[in-house]
């Protein structure tokens, strides 16, 4: 099921430890890309504020449609998880929780 990230940032405690894949709208070609599974970090438990509690994992993906290369980065705070698309508006992004093996 594919959730549309809205202004506040998705839950922590359903996040974190997951993976999550994500998906979007190219804003140069309006190609839908999906990309690989990605690791969501925990927040850093060591901060000196919540302001530096952030842990951030990057990655870059290439349009199918178009080769334009989007830079990804998925942030967790205390207050919860933000997925950052490079060049795409931020209500054109959803994730999906991919579901444990077992």
């Amino acid at each position: 099921m594919w959730i549309q990230q809205k202004n506040t940032p998705a839950p922590l405690d359903e996040l974190q430890g997951r993976t999550v894949g994500l998906k979007f709208e190219c804003n140069e070609c309006h190609t839908e890309v999906f990309t690989d599974l990605i690791g969501v970090p925990a927040p850093d438990h060591l901060a000196n504020s919540m302001e530096d509690d952030g842990q951030f994992e990057t990655e870059e993906i290439k349009c199918p449609g178009c080769d334009m290369t989007h830079e990804i980065t998925v942030k967790s705070t205390f207050d919860g998880v933000h997925f950052e698309v490079s060049e795409v508006a931020p209500d054109s992004v959803s994730y999906q929780i991919a579901e444990p093996e077992h």
